[in-house]
Formats: structure tokens, sequence, C-alpha cells
């Protein structure tokens, strides 16, 4: 086995073949060894960095196009793990369908509009004096009323 040699940062640079803020960037991103200030471990160093080349070669590409398949490949992940967590809580009947969602919505509409109708014959019961043009207007502000939400969508 061969003794690990410290070496400066511009002799692992010139090793390497990349500049000195090269191998700063490097270290940076864990792929050189940095044994004390201003020193590196040659052999680390030099293992470290070529696996990452095979790793960008392996990838068929530069290191963005590793970069950008790593990324997709993490969103396609996270896009799958969201599926099956949707296809879960509905196995679960913790989702329900939009379409009953909106069929409820729709009967409970339909259960305040008739009550909000049968609003001014149960007033012309209860308030006698009321004269038919009065049950009327509030027969016809409460339709008025009913337009403008219809509307307001």
């Amino acid at each position: 086995m061969i003794d690990e040699i410290n070496v400066s940062g511009r002799d692992l640079a010139a090793v390497l073949g990349i500049s000195d803020r090269a191998v700063r960037e490097l270290h940076e991103r864990g792929l050189v060894v940095k044994e004390a200030r201003g020193r590196y471990a040659l052999l680390a160093s030099v293992t470290a960095y070529t696996e990452h080349l095979r790793g960008v070669a392996s990838g068929r590409g530069d290191e963005a196009l590793v970069y950008d398949l790593t990324r997709e490949r993490a969103r396609l992940a996270k896009e799958q793990a969201d599926e099956r967590e949707l296809r879960n809580a509905s196995l679960r009947g913790d989702l329900v369908s939009a379409e009953d969602v909106k069929r409820e919505w729709a009967n409970v509409i339909r259960t305040v509009r008739s009550k909000i109708l049968a609003v001014p014959s149960r007033v012309r019961q209860s308030l006698a004096h009321l004269t038919p043009h009065d049950v009327e207007a509030i027969d016809t502000e409460l339709r008025r009323a009913l337009e403008d939400v219809a509307h307001d969508r």
C-alpha cells in the first residue's frame, strides 16, 4: 500500500490538470480531500476525483447533463410517490371524487334555493297584515338576490 502524500493546492491542480480555483471548488463539493490549510491528500483526492469523472462518464454526458438526469429522476420519483400517496388515501376513504363533491354541493344549493323561495309564502301566513304587493316585493328581492349570486360565480 502506498503512503498518503500531502500536497499543496497548486500541486494537486497540476496533477489533476485543473486550476487552483477548481481544486477549491472540488473541495467544497467533497470531491478532493483536504488535510490541512492549503494541503490536500494526493491519493485520496485523485481517487475521489477519478471516481467522480467515471460517474460523469457513465451518465453519457457532461456534469450538467448528469445533474439534469439526476434532477429528472428525483422529480419522477416524487411524482410516483405523490401518485401512490393519493391512491392510498383514496383506498382508505380519505379522498372523495370531484364529481361526488360537485353533486353534493349542487344538492345543497338546490335545497337552499327552494327554502329561500318558500320564504314569501311563509311570511304571508305568519304576517297576515302584509298586502299581496308586500309579499310580491319580498319574493322579487329574494329572487333577485339568488340571481345575483348565480351570476357572481
